[in-house]
């Protein structure tokens, strides 16, 4: 079986970044977001000609993957309060990433437009994540250990980020478009070990994952 690609996208507080790593645990592959975005850092300071020479190098050594698996994960929440700014040259990189990424390895990505970078290709499947308001306020509050007021005003302000930042990579299509996804789970109603089940069945409805040879394996 071919590489696959699972895809997230969520609202913050919604659990959807432990949902993707524990579907990603579950099934043995890597799970990348923030890493994306150091590695696009680093590399986004190099003119096209050096980045093509070391994309190469990259490439031969089995992709950006090997490179990001030596940078550190976030052990936090990521909050943006401040207003979303383009940049371009650094979506850029990220774009290239994430297109290796694909070609390369099984993985889980999330955030970053990957839903919509990858929208062409039949072995992505892609997941948008959402929850009632009162508990996303109450997972940030327990997770960041801030007030309920400062709970609100972090979901607002990092949502509208999100929002206006895949508006602007999209050329206008809107975060929360259900038609962009396969899937939209409300990780309240359905729970979050519940919809790791749910997207691990859908994969093998696709025929992007044999559980059975899992199974087998096993046995």
């Amino acid at each position: 079986m071919g590489n696959y690609v699972v895809t997230f996208a969520r609202g913050f507080g919604t659990g959807g970044k432990e949902i993707a790593a524990k579907l990603a645990k579950s099934l043995g592959i890597h799970c990348y977001e923030n890493r994306i975005l150091t590695l696009a850092s680093q590399l986004s300071g190099l003119d096209e000609g050096i980045f093509e020479e070391v994309n190469e190098k990259v490439r031969s050594k089995g992709g950006f993957s090997s490179f990001m698996r030596g940078l550190p994960k976030a052990r936090h929440y990521i909050s943006r309060n401040e207003a979303f700014v383009s940049d371009d040259t650094l979506f850029g990189y990220q774009k290239k990433i994430i297109e290796d990424l694909a070609e390369t390895e099984s993985c889980i990505i999330v955030g970053k437009c990957a839903d919509w970078i990858l929208r062409e290709k039949s072995n992505v499947v892609s997941i948008y994540i959402e929850a009632p308001r009162d508990f996303c306020v109450r997972r940030t509050m327990e997770h960041m250990g801030v007030t309920k007021e400062t709970a609100h005003a972090t979901i607002e302000h990092t949502d509208r980020y999100r929002a206006d930042y895949y508006a602007y990579y999209t050329g206008g299509n809107y975060w929360t478009n259900p038609v962009n996804y396969d899937m939209t789970l409300n990780s309240e109603r359905v729970g979050v070990e519940e919809c790791v089940t749910l997207i691990r069945n859908y994969l093998e409805i696709k025929g992007l994952y044999n559980f059975h040879d899992e199974r087998e394996e096993l046995i």
